[in-house]
């Protein structure tokens, strides 16, 4: 096993927040993606980074004399990116960006941040707006790039596309819950639960899709656009839902917890990336942006060493 990027950025945002959790937040990633990536960094290094206690975790004395090499190794990269991104005279301008409700919540403010550090010059315009207006105002060019769910990209023909992190769908619901003793739930059994219903960015037909393939249907109970309204009934044990590790976080807004399990059935990943007008030549800034998100991601699972 090799180093990472991807380790190392879980490390530093775990000592940074002290919990998983608000680690995963932080990143955009799955509180179970951000301890598998500290984990494997503990084995690889041979000892222990964090103290997990009942308030967080606490780094161990090897864990903080790491923290300034973790640093170093981020800053390195960071500046290897801009360097690799920038012309020689520094990049600036204007990109216009449609969004879409879901990556605006809980996956681009943290990599925003990060692009605005190492292109200050850059002004990025967020416009949110639903998917089929994002696609019709990129295809006639008010917008330059999107940043989406490309899974549920239609207009391919016009735009193209790259997709940056495939999240999984699992099942969400509250401790204790009668299917939290089966390690993959079967879709026959979460059929016979109450189930809420998302509706924002498509979820609802997208949900249809995969259920159809199936004898049963979900036992909608409530249907909502908010993800966090979601969240808080299934932690209430007032249903489950089927949503991605990218919006999952295992508190509610009201301090009840939620868990998750696999799906026995194939159920479709949620895809978030790029999107653009096919064949046309983006400018400085929307490069440089696209570049960087390209880049992060592309770079973000390879080895730092070699």
């Amino acid at each position: 096993m090799s180093l990472t990027l991807r380790q190392v950025r879980a490390f530093l945002a775990v000592a940074a927040a002290g919990r998983v959790s608000r680690a995963a937040s932080e990143l955009a990633l799955s509180p179970s993606a951000v301890s598998e990536a500290v984990g494997e960094l503990e084995e690889l290094l041979g000892h222990r980074l964090f103290e997990r206690t009942t308030r967080g975790m606490r780094l161990t004395p090897e864990g903080a004399r790491f923290v300034e090499h973790a640093r170093n190794v981020v800053a390195a990269v960071d500046g290897a990116l801009r360097a690799r991104l920038a012309p020689k005279d520094e990049v600036d301008g204007r990109v216009r960006v449609g969004v879409t409700y879901t990556v605006a919540g809980y996956f681009l403010p943290a990599h925003l941040a990060r692009f605005a550090r190492l292109f200050p010059r850059i002004d990025v315009e967020l416009v949110e707006a639903p998917r089929p207006e994002i696609e019709r105002r990129l295809g006639e060019g008010e917008l330059e790039l999107a940043v989406l769910l490309t899974s549920n990209l239609v207009d391919r023909a016009r735009l193209a596309h790259e997709t940056l992190i495939r999240s999984r769908r699992r099942l969400w619901l509250p401790t204790g819950h009668r299917l939290a003793a089966l390690a993959t739930v079967p879709l026959e059994e979460i059929a016979q639960e109450r189930y809420v219903m998302l509706t924002v960015d498509e979820a609802e037909l997208t949900a249809r899709r995969y259920w159809a393939r199936t004898p049963w249907m979900p036992k909608v109970v409530f249907r909502t656009s908010s993800v966090e309204a979601v969240r808080s009934m299934v932690a209430a044990g007032m249903g489950v839902r089927i949503l991605s590790d990218m919006v999952y976080r295992p508190w509610s807004l009201e301090g009840l917890r939620l868990e998750t399990r696999d799906v026995a059935e194939p159920v479709p990943t949620m895809d978030v990336g790029l999107a653009w007008r096919r064949g046309a030549e983006p400018g400085p800034a929307a490069r440089a942006l696209r570049d960087f998100l390209g880049y992060t991601f592309n770079a973000a699972g390879q080895s730092l060493a070699g």
